[in-house]
C-alpha cells in the first residue's frame, strides 16, 4: 500500500507539472462554459436569483467537459511511445490511472474559482462553506469521469477517432439530461425518466443546494452517493484496464 501510494504520487507529479508549467490552458479549458454562461445567463428571469441557479450547474459542466477529454492526452502518449515507457517502469499499474485521475481535482478547482470570480460583479453571493464542501464532492466526480476517459483511451488506442466519437456522442445528452442549462421542471415524462438515471444530475443539484448553503438537503446526500458511485466505479472500470494493457 505504501508503495501504492508513493507511485501516485510520483505520477499524480508527473502530471501536474505541464499544468503548474501553463496554468492559462485552464483558462482555455473555461472558453466553452464562459460561452454557455453570457448566452444563456441573460435569457434566465431573476437576474441575480438566477445566477445562484445557473453558476453552480456551469461550474459543473466546466469539469466535464475538462474530465471528459483528459483521455487525449493518454492517446497522444501512447501515439508517442510515452505510455509505453511508463509501462516498463517499475511503477505499479494502477499508480499509472490513480494517479492520472487525481489530477484532474486541480484543474477542476481552479476553474470554479475562476468562473465564481467571473460572476461576482453581476452581484453572485455563493455560501463558501457549502461551495467548499460542494467541490469536495464534484471532486470525486471529477476522478472517475478522469479514470472512465482514460479507459476510453486505451481502448482506442489503435483507432483514435473512436474515443472522439464516443466522448462527443455522450457529452451532451448527459450535459442536457442533467438540466445544466435549462429546468427539467415542466419537461415530459420520458426526458424525466431518462434524467432520473443520469448521475450528474444528482451532482448538479447537489451543487444549487451547497453553493447557496443549503448544506442538509437530501439532495446533497444524493449528489454526494452519485459522485462517489462514479468515482469508484470509474477507478475500478480504469484500474483494471490499466493492468490488461500491460
Amino acid at each position: 500500500m505504501t508503495t501504492l501510494i508513493a507511485d501516485t504520487g510520483t505520477v499524480f507529479h508527473r502530471e501536474l507539472r505541464p499544468i503548474l508549467h501553463n496554468p492559462f490552458t485552464i483558462v482555455i479549458a473555461m472558453v466553452q462554459p464562459l460561452v454557455f454562461l453570457g448566452l444563456f445567463a441573460p435569457l434566465l428571469p431573476g437576474g441575480a436569483d438566477a445566477l445562484t441557479w445557473f453558476v453552480p450547474g456551469i461550474v459543473v459542466m466546466s469539469c466535464l467537459f475538462a474530465s471528459s477529454m483528459t483521455g487525449s492526452n493518454l492517446l497522444f502518449e501512447i501515439q508517442t511511445g510515452a505510455h509505453e515507457r511508463m509501462l516498463v517502469t517499475p511503477l505499479r499499474r494502477p499508480a499509472l490511472l490513480i494517479g492520472r485521475a487525481l489530477k484532474e481535482i486541480v484543474p477542476m478547482v481552479a476553474q470554479a474559482a475562476l468562473i465564481v470570480l467571473v460572476c461576482l460583479p453581476f452581484g453572485y453571493r455563493p455560501n463558501l462553506g457549502g461551495a467548499l464542501i460542494g467541490l469536495v464532492v464534484l471532486a470525486g466526480f471529477c476522478v472517475g469521469l478522469g479514470a472512465l476517459s482514460y479507459t476510453l483511451a486505451l481502448a482506442s488506442q489503435h483507432q483514435d477517432w473512436l474515443f472522439w466519437t464516443v466522448q462527443q456522442t455522450l457529452l451532451f445528452p448527459i450535459l442536457l439530461l442533467a438540466g445544466v442549462l435549462l429546468p427539467l421542471d415542466g419537461a415530459p415524462g420520458w426526458l424525466r425518466t431518462l434524467s432520473a438515471g443520469n448521475p450528474l444530475r444528482y451532482v448538479v443539484d447537489a451543487e444549487r443546494a451547497l453553493f447557496n448553503g443549503d448544506i442538509w438537503r437530501a439532495t446533497t446526500l444524493g449528489g454526494l452517493i452519485a459522485a462517489a458511485a462514479v468515482g469508484t466505479f470509474g477507478l475500478f472500470v480504469g484500474v483494471r484496464a490499466m493492468r490488461r494493457s500491460a
